[in-house]
């Protein structure tokens, strides 16, 4: 169910060919290339052309996540151990099947000790060292530019609408735009002639380093990791924080400028206690605290929103540590992927998590298409941790994060009429499956919310009026 009613793009891991690092198949190991051919365990290149095909034709695009900055770690070793089988020896920096040689590499620019980042105060280090002992290619060398934009372009070719851009922070940003200048605009049997590919970056800047996400904003948007942090932090009500500070939300929380900003309340690494946020990251694991956070983001004006879909995984915290944070996903004994199975009530099975199916985030991210371009208006708050706001007339939200019930009568901006609320139901036909809201002729209406509910939060919007 990745129909443009609901979705419009969805983020995949890296189709390119990846280590096989041991028989337990950790998620990592989509981020340790030893080729560009499009191969892993979640296809081959006639699957994945099929799935970009299909997306694409029910107006689904797709953004493939790009790891350009390095190859495999030093410790992969050598030989055919790769998912399509290719050979490559990371002792001695040979990857033939790229080909890439040590010459294509940043060993004799790095000037740590060990040849790993050691000081992220050191802006060369971070970038021509090797993050976690990942071999650190050298982009400033055309020919890995061009070998690497000859595989973006591979993609764009089969019909791909993006990329994101892994470990941004740890490249030269001039060396980015130097890669994304070689790439083809986009395939014109899905898109309009000259569309250029969508681009964001991975740049972790929590702050207090010198490279900042800013230093990127010439090549597109860029991850802003303070966003899911801050918000886990307030929805969690830790630090005094309360969900009344979010009136101002947003580059007045000194988030970098909205149409820079990719956003989201979660991803594939800090769900895990990896990248960046800590423990105030909020998940699937916590999952009330996380739909309403979802919610918020979805309702809000700022950044591109990125909604996360995941599956479980075995935790087992010894000293506050998730010993099992490397499984990868559902597989069956031969190592193979489960297939995602779909339960009655439509979420997903075999322990796909699939949070993007979620009743509750699902209208949300219709309630997000609804108002698109619609200000940000009538902010309500208690002081405290009841807020309410609306985006011009097409649509309101209302939360209670206090631990007491909220009754309130609140100026929605939307039309007279009834409305059904997509958070506790779905409008069927012309009848509402939940709870139903009243907006009288001024624009008036009543939430009753109780702090007990599984879900402490309401949405409407002109597209649910019954």
């Amino acid at each position: 169910m990745l129909t443009n009613i609901f979705f419009s793009h969805h983020c995949i891991s890296p189709p390119n060919e990846n280590v096989i690092s041991d028989r337990w198949r950790p998620w990592w190991e989509r981020y340790q290339p030893i080729s560009y051919k499009l191969c892993t365990r979640s296809g081959n290149e006639t699957e994945f052309r099929d799935m970009v095909t299909r997306c694409n034709n029910v107006g689904v695009y797709i953004y493939v996540d790009a790891v350009i900055n390095h190859m495999c770690g030093t410790n992969a070793g050598a030989g055919n151990h790769g998912a399509c089988g290719s050979y490559f020896n990371a002792k001695t920096e040979n990857f033939p099947a790229v080909p890439y040689s040590v010459w294509d590499f940043n060993d004799g620019k790095c000037k740590s000790r060990s040849g790993d980042i050691e000081d992220y105060h050191d802006i060369p280090q971070v970038r021509d060292c090797r993050l976690s002992g990942l071999l650190d290619l050298a982009l400033e060398k055309d020919y890995v530019r061009s070998k690497v934009a000859e595989y973006m372009n591979h993609l764009i070719d089969i019909g791909v609408a993006g990329f994101r851009i892994d470990a941004a922070k740890h490249m030269w940003p001039q060396d980015v735009k130097a890669i994304l200048d070689k790439l083809k605009d986009l395939n014109t049997q899905w898109f309009s002639a000259g569309t250029r590919p969508f681009i964001y970056q991975e740049v972790i800047d929590l702050g207090g380093e010198p490279i900042t996400g800013s230093d990127y904003f010439g090549n597109g948007r860029v991850t802003e990791f303070k966003y899911g942090a801050k918000l886990g932090t307030v929805i969690r009500k830790w630090n005094g924080e309360k969900m009344a500070y979010l009136k101002n939300w947003g580059e007045g929380w000194g988030f970098v400028p909205s149409d820079r900003a990719l956003v989201f309340v979660d991803n594939h690494d800090n769900q895990r206690g990896h990248g960046a946020g800590g423990a105030s990251i909020l998940t699937f694991w916590d999952a009330r605290l996380y739909k309403m956070a979802v919610g918020f983001m979805l309702a809000h004006p700022y950044g591109f929103t990125r909604v996360m879909s995941s599956f479980r995984w075995p935790r087992y915290f010894v000293d506050g540590q998730d010993v099992n944070d490397w499984v990868g996903p559902p597989s069956n004994s031969d190592g193979s992927t489960k297939s995602v199975t779909i339960n009655a009530d439509t979420t997903c099975g075999n322990d796909w998590v699939c949070e993007h199916r979620w009743r509750q985030i699902r209208n949300m991210v219709v309630f997000r298409n609804v108002v698109d371009g619609q200000a940000f208006s009538n902010w309500w708050d208690n002081d405290s941790n009841q807020v309410a706001f609306g985006r011009g007339d097409k649509g309101f939200i209302v939360f209670n994060n206090d631990d007491w019930a909220m009754d309130v009568n609140l100026q929605t901006g939307l039309p007279a009429g009834t409305y059904c609320d997509v958070i506790s139901g779905d409008k069927e036909d012309n009848r509402c499956t939940g709870s139903q809201v009243y907006v009288s002729g001024d624009g008036m209406a009543n939430f009753q919310i109780s702090n007990h509910a599984e879900d402490p939060f309401m949405a409407i919007h002109v597209n649910a009026k019954l």
